[in-house]
């Protein structure tokens, strides 16, 4: 398939070809051998629930915070 640029400067890939949703991000890069442009699709980030989840040390292990205040430094 070829695209063409539109009068701004725009690439419209039809959604059959590459399905994506409003949010996706995608790196675009130049390759100078082939003379091509590539779009890669940038993973979302994990949700961070589901990664606490199932990290290894439980929230009870860690050791406790400091309770008193930051002490001030002299200048």
């Amino acid at each position: 398939m070829i695209l063409k640029l539109d009068a701004k400067r725009r690439l419209t890939v039809p959604a059959s070809l590459a399905p994506a949703q409003p949010g996706d991000h995608f790196k675009a890069e130049f390759d100078p051998e082939e003379d091509v442009l590539l779009f890669r699709r940038i993973a979302i980030r994990p949700d961070w629930l589901d990664v606490l989840k199932r990290c290894p040390v439980e929230i009870d292990d860690l050791p406790p915070r400091r309770r008193e205040f930051p002490k001030r430094r002299k200048l």
